[in-house]
């Protein structure tokens, strides 16, 4: 389709209405060839034209690390991490927007893009156009970006860093179906991949709002990224959705060049969490898990505590009895991190965790 015909769609009358049907009708007759496939792991397709996907997982799970070696090995023609990703031979350029982060971050993420493709960092990278959108609204960033594509011809690969920004209500229905809209019609229409992020809910592994819904449902691979519980360093990429057939997990730690690196024989690495003590959890765990526990209510009954600290431990990947929660809640009473007034329960977050200390 081309970009102009959409100027037609958008006034539908008795006039044009033949040249939309001629368009849209399906003849049996013709061969309509299946859309390359431009990004794969370890042999499975994740990303093809005409299509987007997204990545997806809780805060600091390292969601930007896993897209950036997406566009690193588009834009190298090399695997990075598991990614192999080949564009078109007339459509190599990049788009990667960022809508939540400051320009000192984003330029960030651009030099560990170009480090990761194995360019140099000293001077412009021509297949590459990265837009600092934080300062914009919602319709701003939207107008932006379809402005953007129609005037260049050359993307294939089409990253938006928070699809989130491009909408004021993430629980719209409306403004859900507006968004997702345009990512079909801009992949369709300039015959591109596009990859957004959005984050998960804290309580629980589900994409945030009527925008996640609407992405389960039409996107053609949603990738989980999540940090494991026994190694913060480490994050696990799986497919949450795909059209494909599924590939086998595979993990990534972030070296002291900043730089992600992939996890040699993580398969064997995938059970460590399931024998880890609550006494190994970092301070950042346990207050993650406690803001989830304490979500809804700021204050509950012994009972209702011991039902939302189990949620919340769970909604960061450590599954446990009630006894062992028992123990949690013990440990958190003796480092403050969980008060008790009265017949009621709390969550203090200036608490601090010193050792194992008020164990039992």
């Amino acid at each position: 389709m081309k970009p102009e015909f959409f100027n037609v769609v958008e006034n539908i009358t008795s006039d044009n209405i033949q040249e939309i049907l001629q368009y849209v009708r399906l003849n049996v007759t013709e061969k309509y060839p299946f859309p390359p496939q431009i990004v794969k792991v370890k042999g499975t397709t994740i990303a093809t034209v005409g299509n987007f996907s997204a990545s997806t997982g809780k805060p600091k799970s390292k969601k930007t690390f896993n897209v950036s070696a997406i566009v690193a090995s588009a834009l190298s023609g090399k695997e990075v991490l598991c990614y192999t990703t080949c564009l078109p031979a007339e459509k190599k350029r990049i788009l990667y927007v960022d809508t939540e982060q400051s320009r000192p971050h984003c330029h960030k993420v651009l030099q560990r893009i170009l480090r990761l493709a194995g360019l140099p960092v000293d001077s412009e990278c021509e297949d590459i156009d990265f837009l600092v959108l934080r300062e914009f609204s919602p319709v701003q960033r939207r107008t932006i970006i379809d402005c953007t594509l129609a005037k260049r011809s050359d993307y294939g690969l089409v990253v938006i860093d928070g699809i989130r920004d491009l909408l004021r209500d993430i629980n719209s229905p409306s403004e859900s179906l507006d968004v997702i809209n345009d990512l079909m019609r801009w992949s369709s229409f300039y015959n591109l991949h596009i990859h957004t992020v959005l984050h998960l809910n804290k309580a629980d592994d589900n994409t945030r709002g009527h925008i996640g819904t609407e992405l389960n449902n039409k996107a053609e691979t949603i990738l989980q990224i999540t940090k494991k519980i026994d190694n913060e360093k480490m994050s696990e990429v799986k497919a949450m959705h795909i059209r494909d057939q599924e590939f086998t997990p595979f993990a990534f730690e972030i070296g002291d060049d900043s730089l992600p690196h992939l996890i040699e024989n993580y398969q064997a690495q995938k059970s460590a969490s399931k024998y880890l003590s609550y006494k190994q959890l970092s301070e950042e765990q346990h207050r993650e898990a406690l803001e989830a526990a304490f979500k809804e209510a700021s204050q509950m009954s012994y009972a209702q505590l011991v039902e939302a600290v189990r949620k919340g431990y769970e909604s960061i990947g450590y599954q446990r009895g009630r006894n062992t929660i028992i123990n949690i809640i013990k440990f958190l009473q003796n480092s403050g991190a969980i008060v008790k007034t009265d017949r009621d329960y709390s969550y203090n977050p200036d608490f601090h965790i010193k050792g194992n200390s008020g164990l039992v």
